[in-house]
């Protein structure tokens, strides 16, 4: 245990300051401050190493989070990071970009705040970096097989590591000209800096990954050609297929996904000129969603200089505190101010879209809302309660529908489930033997974390399959959790 009295002296959670607002909305880097000295020491110290450690629970990883946070208060960084690698190949990305589910699991957090398990994650994996712990572990021996990994976001690259480790050649191919999947290109720098991403690809590149960038598996490769060429492949293509809205004045211009937003403006601050940029300059910007897309919608827009921006959800905001409802050790669904929701805009809860409005030129100059009225067959438009808002650009951050298997399953024949997911077994096997697929192109939209967590599981399915056995870790099965949107 890090300190048995820990939890008792140290009863307030502590967290990194942010930089001031007027800052950091004037560059893209991280919003964090320098962490304070012993700060992470300190908190670490109030793990109470439970009996039954409830974190592991809400982890899809299973992280040994009571151990490392025993290593870390006594200041042994390296112990610490190999404990975290243990079972998370990525932990500089879920340190910044998982929601934490591990800390609402936490059992201080029944009568006090949680400890700062993703702090003490993301402190652990900076200070590994920064000390040179972190090398290519390069495989004794090559087996001889070869394994193709399509898509390079956390479940492929987490895939690739593994299979890679223990001895295959590995080739991932990502259509995008550089590697990284959303993770490169969806996620805005103010999030995770790309630097973090570039270092532990190098590392890969060491260990003997190989990574095939701006290539299209379907066009450039086709899928039966990839199949034939390869003794297995995991597809993590992921889910990238964005949800839209059908009401009147959608062919509006000015209208966009979320991702038609962001993926060209993280290239802009990458230092490319894309053609497709949209610029939120001076302009009045309303977000369908309220979720982490939404709020990467609104960082960028204000970084971006835009004249106001307004969040509508549709619907009812979310409670301060856990709800009764969802009792400890479950993830509840809480109110949320990240980041972005510290810089501006506005948040408006209960607002139901009702029709985009335009000029004659056919650009968009509004929208109408009214409020979101619930019945017993769910929830509509209340009549008489519509107003217009002005807006210049709607983005629609309302969440992902499904993979694009449209090209894998008419080459390759592997199944597509209803919800637009490529179908697949519990032990992540499609119906055509040696493609496996991991990750939301699986699962649906979900958690870095359980895309991690499902990479690894399905680089020990293939590797049973390329071997008849495999020594690698698999912490969790297909479908054994809800999807989370």
């Amino acid at each position: 245990m890090a300190d048995p009295k820990g939890f008792l002296a140290t009863t307030q959670r502590e967290t990194p300051a942010r930089r001031p607002v007027p800052l950091r909305l004037r560059d893209w880097k991280e919003v964090y401050e320098e962490r304070e000295s012993g700060q992470i020491e300190r908190q670490a110290g109030r793990c109470m190493d439970c009996g039954v450690p409830f974190c592991h629970q809400g982890c899809p990883l299973g992280n040994l989070i009571p151990e490392w946070n025993d290593l870390v208060y006594r200041d042994d960084w390296k112990g610490a990071i190999e404990r975290l690698h243990a079972t998370n190949n990525f932990p500089e990305f879920t340190g910044r970009l998982c929601p934490a589910p591990c800390e609402s699991s936490c059992v201080l957090g029944i009568n006090q705040p949680a400890v700062t398990i993703k702090q003490s994650e993301l402190s652990i994996i900076d200070t590994a970096w920064e000390r040179g712990y972190i090398q290519p572990i390069v495989p004794d021996r090559l087996t001889g097989k070869t394994v193709a990994v399509v898509g390079s976001g956390p479940a492929g690259l987490a895939a690739a590591q593994q299979l890679t480790r223990a001895g295959h050649t590995v080739a991932v191919f990502e259509r995008d000209d550089k590697i990284g999947g959303l993770m490169r290109y969806g996620i805005p720098d103010f999030k995770m800096e790309k630097s973090h991403l570039d270092r532990r690809l190098a590392q890969m590149e060491a260990e003997g990954t190989r990574f095939r960038p701006g290539v299209t598996i379907g066009v450039d490769i086709s899928w039966d050609d990839l199949r034939a060429r390869y003794d297995a492949v995991i597809v993590t293509t992921g889910a990238p297929v964005g949800r839209d809205i059908d009401i009147p004045g959608r062919s509006l211009s000015g209208i966009h996904l979320a991702m038609d937003y962001l993926v060209p403006a993280n290239r802009a601050v990458a230092g490319d000129n894309p053609v497709d940029l949209i610029d939120a300059k001076g302009k009045h910007v309303i977000i369908l969603g309220g979720g982490d897309t939404g709020a990467d919608c609104l960082g960028t827009a204000l970084r971006q200089g835009a004249a106001s921006v307004t969040t509508l959800a549709i619907g009812k905001q979310p409670p301060m505190e856990r709800p009764a409802n969802q009792p400890w050790p479950m993830d509840p669904t809480v109110f949320e101010v990240q980041s972005a929701h510290e810089e501006g805009g506005e948040r408006t809860y209960l607002a139901s879209t009702v029709e985009f409005v335009g000029d004659s030129a056919g650009n968009l100059t509004g929208l109408v809302v009214a409020e979101t009225e619930y019945f017993d067959g769910g929830r509509r438009p209340k009549a008489g309660t519509e107003k217009t808002i002005p807006a210049d650009l709607v983005f629609l951050a309302l969440g992902f529908t499904g993979a694009e298997g449209d090209s894998m399953a008419d080459q390759l024949g592997v199944d597509i489930a209803e919800r637009g997911n490529v179908a697949r077994s519990k032990n992540f096997e499609t119906n055509v033997p040696g493609v496996f697929v991991a990750g939301d192109a699986g699962r649906g939209a979900s958690l870095i974390v359980w895309a991690i967590a499902e990479g690894r599981s399905a680089a020990a399915r293939a590797d049973a399959f390329l071997g008849g056995r495999t020594s690698l870790p698999s912490p969790v099965t297909a479908h054994d959790a809800p999807i989370h949107f």
